[in-house]
């Protein structure tokens, strides 16, 4: 199945050259191989990286959003513009491992969607605890069942992608927007590895309120949709 990886990126000039190596490196593993670096309106020189990129790599094809709209956005337009069968979203901060990319592929023959979780963060303390607060209070709400939503890395079958939303936020309850549709859905453990350049878009406290806020737009958008699939809807 042909494989489009989706990685948004914002201000993260120093990890795009090595993360498109490691990309471009498995394509002898992933046949038809696209690999789509989305520039969410980046306010360094990540664009040029990019750029240099698409010469370096075949495969390698750089997306431009005229302005910095979100990491939900970047992804949204980046699966969009997508040409495989098979999405693969990761991060570009370095902190997944690509090598884990093709295991989670190769699960998409009896799942929809597969979704890596972080055996070992490589995070500060205070981080890790944010999360794991985080992620039961989300499985509270969501049911998505997953151990660790704020994973990026994750791989579908991209008919999937007509499953998200396109609202702010969403890429933190993927898992639970394909459970909604009744996707099959496979958590697998996955490398997690600490952030060498650039800094975090994310605190804690930057995410807290963030969150609380999407997961009301959840719980309306979760009650919407049941009532237009509900039989006796009007």
């Amino acid at each position: 199945m042909p494989v489009s990886i989706v990685v948004p990126v914002y201000n993260e000039e120093d990890n795009v050259p090595l993360l498109a190596a490691e990309l471009a490196a498995l394509a002898p593993t992933l046949p038809s191989l696209e690999i789509l670096l989305v520039d969410d309106g980046s306010r360094d020189a990540t664009w040029a990286r990019i750029q240099d990129a698409e010469r370096q790599h075949p495969g390698v094809r750089g997306v431009r959003c005229p302005a910095n709209r979100g990491q939900t956005s970047a992804m949204i337009t980046g699966m969009r513009a997508a040409r495989g069968d098979v999405i693969v979203l990761i991060d570009g901060d370095l902190q997944n491992d690509p090598k884990d990319i093709p295991s989670l592929v190769a699960e998409l023959k009896e799942f929809d969607a597969v979704c890596g979780y972080r055996a070992k963060r490589r995070d500060t303390w205070s981080r890790r605890v944010a999360s794991r607060v985080g992620n039961r209070i989300r499985n509270w709400v969501t049911h998505d069942g997953l151990r660790d939503t704020g994973c990026s890395l994750k791989a579908i079958r991209a008919a999937l992608v007509a499953d998200v939303p396109p609202v702010d936020g969403a890429h933190r309850f993927l898992a639970a927007y394909f459970s909604l549709h009744g996707r099959r859905i496979k958590e697998m453990p996955v490398n997690h590895r600490p952030r060498q350049h650039g800094e975090s878009k994310y605190t804690n406290w930057m995410r807290l309120p963030r969150t609380a806020f999407d997961l009301i737009g959840f719980t309306w958008y979760r009650k919407r949709l049941l009532k237009h699939l509900s039989p006796s809807a009007s």
